[in-house]
């Protein structure tokens, strides 16, 4: 599935600056981050929750693991999941499953970014499809998201030397 259309024209239409990569198929963001060369603390995963009844879209570094303890206490939740993919295809039809882009207002869902993300320079992320990369700076990230910045992440048990 090639860029998505949607998604070009809300870049458009909000004048964004951004540049398009593409790369070999890659299914998760690590390997997005291999793929792209770059530091996979640039490089944004999308996590949809499921949480008392709506959905979130929660963006972490590709380099982090999601911290539902976290979530919970930042979107002030008394239940929470992560989307299934069988609603991931309902709420982003134009993209390929698990390629959506963490731009929320683009889909009505309120987005929390990770503060570990948002104090790098530049983001990267999926852009409907597993083989193209959206690249900007984060201001210009955070401009058209709207994101809410929370603490959201643990580090991987592999990264404390469990």
């Amino acid at each position: 599935m090639p860029f998505s259309e949607l998604l070009r024209s809300f870049l458009d239409s909000h004048q964004a600056e951004f540049t398009l990569t593409t790369h070999p198929q890659a299914y998760t963001a690590r390997e997005v981050a291999a793929a792209e060369k770059l530091p996979a603390r640039e490089v944004a995963k999308t996590v949809v929750v499921f949480g008392d009844g709506t959905y979130h879209m929660v963006v972490i570094p590709a380099s982090r693991l999601v911290d539902f303890h976290e979530v919970h206490a930042a979107l002030g939740l008394t239940q929470a999941r992560m989307a299934t993919e069988t609603e991931l295809a309902r709420l982003f039809p134009d993209c390929e499953l698990g390629a959506m882009p963490p731009l929320g207002p683009l889909y009505n869902l309120p987005v929390y970014l990770d503060g570990t993300l948002a104090s790098q320079d530049m983001i990267a992320f999926n852009a409907g499809s597993h083989r193209e990369v959206i690249h900007m700076r984060t201001s210009e990230f955070r401009r058209l998201a709207l994101p809410r910045i929370v603490s959201l992440v643990r580090e991987p048990a592999t990264a404390r030397g469990w």
